[in-house]
């Protein structure tokens, strides 16, 4: 006969307090996620506007260098995709996460706090890539003072 760990035999129980917490927590990650696909609507729409008007402009001051106004809207879009994914697992999280609550579905559970995971997982290495980038401007800006 096989005896089981403690861990393995572990079962953890939701106070009223903690479900009314992920209630609320849920709630305004919705709100939240949806605030942020607007505003990536918003980043789409005005990178698609000043693509097409940037890149009609008669006077390119970056002309010279082969590049076109037009790419500053596409830098917007960009962005915006970049910013898609945590907002929809913020979303998926505050979605599921109801949806465990109100079923009392340990499956929905274990996707809403797998989503949640994903989301901040994609907000840590977004930040280390920005911070990295910001280092590297650095260092480039004085090796180029130096010369």
């Amino acid at each position: 006969m096989e005896e089981k760990s403690v861990f393995e035999t572990f079962e953890l129980n939701f106070s009223n307090k903690i479900v009314d917490s992920l209630k609320e927590i849920s709630t305004w990650s919705y709100f939240l996620s949806i605030i942020g696909f607007i505003g990536i609507g918003f980043m789409v729409i005005f990178g698609a506007l000043f693509g097409t008007i940037l890149g009609s402009m008669p006077n390119n001051p970056y002309e010279e260098m082969g590049i076109s106004m037009g790419y500053f809207g596409l830098i917007y879009v960009f962005i915006g995709l970049i910013y898609f994914f945590p907002v929809l697992y913020l979303f998926n999280f505050s979605r599921k996460m109801k949806r465990a609550l109100s079923l009392k579905n340990n499956d929905d559970l274990s996707s809403a706090f797998d989503n949640l995971k994903y989301h901040y997982k994609f907000i840590g290495i977004f930040t280390i890539v920005i911070i990295s980038l910001y280092a590297l401007m650095f260092i480039i800006a004085l090796f180029s003072a130096a010369l």
